[in-house]
């Protein structure tokens, strides 16, 4: 909520964060931190605490996390109120893997909030976060889920590595096995089967961040996109049907990956609501993705969409080859 909400919040859009505290200090904390922001909305529940994760970003190794569900473990389709989604161009979910509640009894109460946000007219867009293997979200079905969830799902934008988790186990073990999984996986064998299999299960465009390999995107066609929520404006004229790779972009020094995939998917979600085609969307993320690994936190990076369309036409900013 605060990586994504807070990019979005940056790159200019009206938003309302629903993240869910406690009344402890940790909530305290949180909500006067996002009131700096000008981000009202955060959800203050007595009965549990703040959740918090610690992020170890140490070089030479992916990202390690020390996880509190906390607040998060008791969130329900409930806790968001009707009025948040009365005439909002679009409902964004993030991290259903760490929310008990979201995806106990195959996501029923998942698929409860986008029903209900479709029926109040908002795009819906959703996020997905790693599964420990070794805990109870790990033991969930989640293809049985994501067949349930994503007929809801206008926009949804995981990782590689969380959905071949989700989707094809074997692959994923494999894969895990063997080293660091985006250096190993071919888009032609691996990532493009995954996209076609998630429009098959009925969401309307499949964005699947590969880390420093790129991003990948699968579009449905014209009857799935134009049931996309028509709160958001969304022409589907652009997206139709469209596929391709869209390779990161070079940067000088690397110092953390956290918060890079949220932002990049801030960047995608801002400029489909302001009408660009698919193409230069993922283009904007890979470039927003790219600002943000250059800093340690996830918004002291951020770019405005304007000045990244500059950077890139001008050759300031260059693709890496696909390899």
């Amino acid at each position: 909520v605060a990586n994504t909400g807070l990019a979005l919040k940056k790159l200019g859009n009206d938003v309302r964060l629903l993240g869910k505290a406690g009344t402890d200090t940790f909530g305290d904390l949180l909500e006067s931190i996002l009131k700096g922001y000008g981000a009202e909305g955060l959800i203050r529940d007595s009965s549990c605490s703040t959740s918090y994760t610690v992020v170890l970003a140490l070089q030479g190794i992916d990202r390690i996390f020390l996880h509190c569900p906390g607040a998060n473990a008791s969130f329900l389709e409930s806790d968001i109120p009707d009025d948040a989604l009365k005439d909002a161009a679009l409902l964004h979910f993030g991290y259903p893997p760490l929310m008990k509640g979201m995806y106990q009894n195959s996501g029923s109460e998942l698929k409860k909030l986008f029903v209900r946000a479709k029926g109040a007219g908002c795009a819906t867009s959703l996020d997905m976060a790693a599964v420990d293997p070794l805990t109870e979200a790990g033991r969930q079905d989640w293809e049985a889920i994501l067949r349930s969830v994503l007929p809801e799902v206008d926009f949804f934008l995981p990782s590689f590595e969380e959905l071949c988790f989700m989707l094809d186990r074997s692959r994923y073990d494999e894969l895990s096995s063997a080293g660091e999984i985006v250096k190993q996986i071919s888009f032609e064998n691996d990532v493009i089967p995954l996209s076609e299999k998630c429009l098959q299960m009925g969401c309307g465009v499949c964005v699947i961040k590969c880390g420093d390999r790129g991003m990948y995107y699968a579009c449905a066609g014209r009857e799935r996109l134009d049931a996309v929520g028509r709160n958001a404006g969304f022409d589907p004229g652009s997206f139709c049907d469209r596929r391709g790779i869209q390779p990161c972009f070079r940067v000088e020094r690397v110092v953390s990956a956290a918060g890079a995939g949220d932002t990049a998917i801030a960047a995608w979600l801002t400029a489909m609501l302001r009408g660009k085609d698919a193409k230069e969307c993922v283009r904007l993320a890979a470039a927003e993705g790219a600002c943000c690994v250059g800093t340690l936190d996830a918004l002291s990076g951020l770019m405005d969409l304007d000045e990244l369309e500059k950077q890139i036409s001008s050759g300031r900013m260059t693709e890496n080859r696909i390899i």
